[in-house]
């Protein structure tokens, strides 16, 4: 790059010019969804999860937070990649509302997971669910348009029997699977890792105490040596895998009495620890209970068994499909309105959708002001209750 006669900073035969006004297309599906979300509502529903005391901070308005979550999702990017999206893109600083100087950046990265954190899952799904059906009543006034001479059908008497009451639309009712980033989960591998972690949480405990007491004998590398001979085998023997299980329980039940006796003498020493190894702490306490009560009594799964200790609130669902017959993640009941997804439920635990259908239908009245004219659902959905209906 260098300057040519009048100044003009040249590279190449490329001349660089200084920003210039830019003119938004209405047809943009960018412009589109800004116009279609109430991001005011928002802003008076949720900026108080966005004060801080904190001086110093720059403050982030609702639709800067909430819409940069719904680009990052919407293109299926990084954090960094949305980052380095919006700024290089109009249409993405428009539907956040920030106009960007040259070179700097919308928000950090690492201030995405802040937004997230801060939102919330429940906040998220009640405004999906929000824009979700904004958008399917402009598509369902739009038909109702052009169907020409017919006026649409509008009802707010919550008076009437549901019999009386006008039909419109459809919904669609299913159940699906947003399976966590986890690696699958196997009762050794899960006890491994527990040892591994309560091993650095021993070298951390025991550093007041370095050059004066003797740090305990964890036996980490025989730990790992007897994880190891049974983990790499391609198919492992009933008898071998029940004593891997054994000695890891036993090295797992050692690094805990090794933890209870250091925060037993000095309970400050937990102040060592980051406030995510406290969970985890607590979290390998209940996952030694059970893995130890399966152990003994020879069974495969307890109530609320963990299966990630990262992720605690992660449970086995067992979905029956071909291929993946126990999936890990979280269960939602969504309905399907003109094209857009609502959520009707969100659980870590598994759920029979079935009864939930008439909850769902009825909050489909309650947002237009009729009930649907068909619903279509499975087979689990016939169940009594509903048939009765």
């Amino acid at each position: 790059m260098y300057k040519n006669s009048v100044g003009q900073l040249r590279f190449g035969e490329v001349e660089i010019f200084q920003r210039v006004s830019f003119r938004l297309d209405p047809e943009n599906r960018w412009v589109k969804l800004a116009d279609l979300i109430p991001w005011w509502e928002f802003e008076e529903k949720h900026i108080d999860c966005f004060k801080s005391n904190v001086l110093g901070q720059e403050a982030f308005t609702v639709r800067v937070a909430l819409g940069t979550l719904i680009i990052k999702t919407k293109l299926n990017i990084s954090d960094e990649e949305t980052v380095l999206q919006i700024s290089e893109n109009k249409y993405l600083q428009y539907f956040i509302d920030v106009d960007l100087k040259e070179g700097k950046k919308p928000v950090d990265a690492s201030l995405i997971t802040h937004f997230r954190k801060r939102l919330g899952p429940v906040i998220l799904i009640e405004e999906n669910n929000r824009i979700a059906y904004e958008a399917a009543k402009r598509e369902q006034d739009s038909d109702d348009d052009n169907d020409g001479d017919e006026p649409p059908i509008e009802s707010n008497n919550t008076d009437e029997a549901p019999e009386d009451k006008p039909r419109q639309g459809t919904l669609i009712l299913d159940a699906t699977f947003a399976p966590s980033d986890i690696k699958y989960p196997t009762d050794l591998s899960l006890l491994n890792k527990a040892r591994e972690k309560l091993e650095v949480m021993i070298d951390k405990l025991h550093v007041p105490d370095i050059g004066t007491l003797r740090k305990p004998l964890t036996n980490k590398k025989v730990a790992r040596k007897d994880f190891l001979s049974v983990e790499k085998l391609r198919r492992k023997p009933k008898n071998k895998l029940k004593q891997a299980l054994r000695k890891q329980l036993k090295y797992v039940k050692k690094d805990l009495e090794f933890i209870d006796a250091y925060l037993h003498e000095s309970p400050e020493r937990l102040n060592l620890l980051s406030s995510r190894e406290i969970t985890e702490l607590s979290t390998i306490r209940e996952l030694y209970i059970q893995q130890q009560k399966m152990f003994d009594e020879g069974i495969k799964s307890v109530e609320n068994r963990i299966v990630s200790i990262s992720q605690p609130h992660v449970r086995p669902i067992v979905r029956g499909k071909a291929g993946s017959a126990v999936e890990f993640g979280c269960k939602l009941l969504t309905g399907v309105i003109n094209g857009y997804s609502v959520i009707f439920k969100m659980s870590w635990d598994n759920f029979n959708e079935g009864i939930y259908l008439q909850a769902a239908v009825e909050a489909y009245a309650e947002e237009f002001g009729y009930y649907p004219e068909a619903v279509i659902v499975d087979a689990i959905f016939r169940n009594r209750d509903n048939l009765d209906i």
